[in-house]
């Protein structure tokens, strides 16, 4: 997914990307204008260039769809990205239960009907019972990865004038460590202030 974040970020000019289990929301800038900001074509494109990315990567046909979330501003843009880092959390303790239960002997269909209704406290206690402290997986697994673009000094020679130069060059950053709560509404208001 992070490899097809990145395809996405890098084609269609977006700013920030999150992805987490089989999902991936991109923001573009306010004034991004690719494809004059045709829905049906970049909904076209973003499934297309997802897939085929995807599929080359994991070597086995996958496809993607896609749908555009229009903000109003920027709180609703904030809001979005803290509801999909919300459903992160829960679908990676949803994950790891399920398949701790799996592990134990369960059924697929028991291991839902046993999780169905449950509450964090009880899959936390489920998974600490089985040697595993939630808390402390890789915190992209329990908060998603966001990818973005950051700006660095690239050490380079200049054969005119006979001397070593830094130039300045852009690259995308992968975050496995995101902050979260208000920190990463702070996060991510830095992308919606590009250009202000």
């Amino acid at each position: 997914m992070v490899e097809t974040a990145k395809a996405i970020l890098s084609q269609l000019d977006g700013i920030y990307a999150y992805t987490e289990s089989d999902e991936l929301s991109v923001l573009f800038p306010p004034d991004w204008d690719l494809f004059d900001r045709s829905l049906e074509k970049i909904v076209s494109i973003s499934a297309s260039i997802a897939s085929a990315t995807f599929t080359r990567a994991a070597q086995t046909a996958v496809s993607f769809d896609s749908r555009i979330c229009s903000a109003a501003n920027k709180s609703q843009v904030i809001d979005y990205f803290l509801w999909r880092q919300a459903d992160a959390a829960r679908c990676a303790l949803n994950g790891w239960s399920y398949w701790m239960l799996r592990k134990n002997g369960e059924t697929g269909e028991n291991a839902a009907v046993i999780l169905e209704k449950q509450s964090v406290a009880f899959k936390n206690e489920l998974l600490f019972q089985n040697g595993i402290n939630f808390n402390e997986l890789p915190t992209w697994q329990r908060r998603g990865t966001g990818l973005y673009w950051e700006k660095y000094d690239k050490p380079g020679y200049n054969p005119i004038e006979r001397k070593e130069v830094i130039a300045v060059r852009r690259r995308l950053k992968v975050d496995e460590e995101l902050p979260v709560k208000e920190e990463y509404k702070e996060f991510i208001y830095q992308f919606l202030n590009v250009g202000d």
